[in-house]
């Protein structure tokens, strides 16, 4: 019976030390594709340049993958090149072949809440006050600058300046980031947060165009309270909007905002899922879902495969990272 046990005992440690092992293969693997030394994420399907999206995503892949390393490095990298003096936030975009690497000098709200939210995972995983009181920052300059009322609902702009166009907003529902939202919203105490959750979850409840009743990646919000693709971009449900269900299961795995999801992706053969859909005239993409992409719709349906992501050695930064995501969702 010792034997049995002892034999049994061995075995468990195998097992267990070989999961452990695997759930930092994915992580890295992502930081050898995408890390550079000095804690920049590249996009390698956008000629090598780096968003704060790019950087809150790895940032929040470090955290949970109880790397404190490379988040330092991410993270001071961000901070030191990104960071926008004037107001608390973060530039958007650095490409390092122009002479002015930040050309644009406005912010992407869902990098900046993807770093605050980081940087409080950390303070919480590490008990580091420099991390809390970071976030904390980084989270009231977001609601200062990017969150307004508008036709009767509390609404987070995409960025501090450009989407207030005073007979509408555009909105970006992708950057509707709920658990997020959720855990900002939980340190501070602030009734925005909740809020936002609230209205935006009513405005995504709304935003149900075409056969498939799907959100667009650019939305426009009415002062008479109409959403409508916004005109500047093609009326797609695509590369943007695919991130809408991630964060709303994310959020609440059981939501009923997911059945259109459900419902639209569920009618195709998994390998037969176009990567798109025109919600104006409701034609697909010519080819179909693969990679991060894919993953979301498997994570939406609950058809994920066990086990950790596989980045293979074509796929670009995007894809990537949606299956970084997907798999700390799952988690």
């Amino acid at each position: 019976m010792l034997r049995q046990c002892k034999t049994w005992l061995v075995a468990m440690i195998v097992l267990l030390t070989s999961q452990a092992a695997l759930a930092g293969s994915a992580w890295d693997t992502y930081k050898a594709r995408f890390l550079m030394p000095d804690g920049r994420i590249v996009d390698t399907g956008n000629n090598s340049v780096s968003h704060t999206e790019g950087q809150g995503f790895a940032m929040m892949m470090a955290v949970m993958n109880d790397d404190r390393a490379s988040f330092d490095k991410i993270w001071g990298w961000t901070n030191k090149t990104l960071r926008n003096p004037a107001n608390g936030l973060f530039y958007w975009r650095f490409n390092p072949v122009e002479a002015d690497p930040v050309t644009d000098k406005n912010n992407a709200t869902d990098g900046d809440t993807f770093i605050a939210w980081a940087l409080l995972k950390a303070g919480e995983k590490w008990r580091n006050n420099d991390y809390l009181a970071a976030s904390d920052t980084i989270a009231k300059a977001i609601v200062a600058h990017n969150v307004m009322t508008y036709a009767g609902y509390k609404v987070m702009l995409p960025g501090a300046s450009g989407f207030d166009l005073n007979s509408n907003v555009t909105l970006n529902p992708s950057y509707f980031v709920l658990p997020a939202w959720r855990d900002l919203g939980n340190r501070s105490n602030l009734t925005v947060w909740k809020d936002l959750i609230n209205d935006s979850e009513k405005l995504l409840g709304k935003m149900r165009f075409g056969n498939g009743q799907l959100p667009t990646d650019w939305v426009s919000l009415y002062a008479d309270g109409r959403v409508t693709p916004a005109k500047q971009w093609p009326a797609r449900f695509s590369y943007d909007a695919i991130r809408v269900p991630l964060y709303v299961k994310w959020y609440q795995p059981q939501s009923p905002l997911l059945e259109p999801y459900k419902a639209f992706w569920g009618q195709y053969a998994r390998n037969q899922t176009p990567a798109w859909v025109n919600v104006a005239n409701n034609d697909p993409a010519p080819y179909m879902m693969a990679g991060g992409i894919l993953a979301v719709r498997d994570f939406t349906l609950g058809q994920l495969p066990v086990g950790e992501p596989q980045i293979t050695a074509q796929e670009d930064y995007y894809s990537a990272s949606l299956k970084m995501l997907v798999s700390l969702a799952a988690r």
